[in-house]
């Protein structure tokens, strides 16, 4: 294993959306380039569900059951912990940049994606 070939495996993405098929893909071009993923559906226990996998970055939808996206952020970035992990804003809102900023979050994606731009925004945040 070379080591950029190592230090991508040892790079981990957090996806919080309830919808599948956004999962499935965006894990399939995350794993694609070489990183370790993990979603959820739901952000019943948010600080909990990021401490125990600890990712370099995170995918936050809007609309999610349990807790809103907004607040799910705002437990994240209030977290000693966990604040300095990027949160990347998630959604198909139309105000996504204001949603985005009332969370705190680091910045924003609009859905439906680019696949290019979302690769572009990981790469931005965790390297390639």
């Amino acid at each position: 294993m070379t080591d950029q070939v190592a230090l991508k495996a040892s790079k981990k993405v957090f996806i919080f959306d309830d919808n599948l098929e956004i999962l499935e893909l965006c894990t399939e071009i995350l794993k694609d380039i070489g990183f370790q993923v993990k979603t959820s559906p739901t952000t019943n226990g948010i600080e909990q569900q990021v401490k125990e996998f600890l990712p370099d970055l995170i995918f936050m939808d809007n609309w999610l059951p349990d807790i809103s996206g907004i607040e799910a952020t705002r437990l994240i970035k209030a977290n000693e912990e966990l604040k300095n992990i990027p949160v990347i804003y998630f959604s198909a809102n139309s105000n996504i940049s204001e949603l985005a900023a009332e969370a705190q979050a680091d910045d924003f994606i609009a859905k439906p994606f680019d696949i290019d731009h979302f690769e572009e925004i990981v790469c931005k945040y965790i390297g390639c």
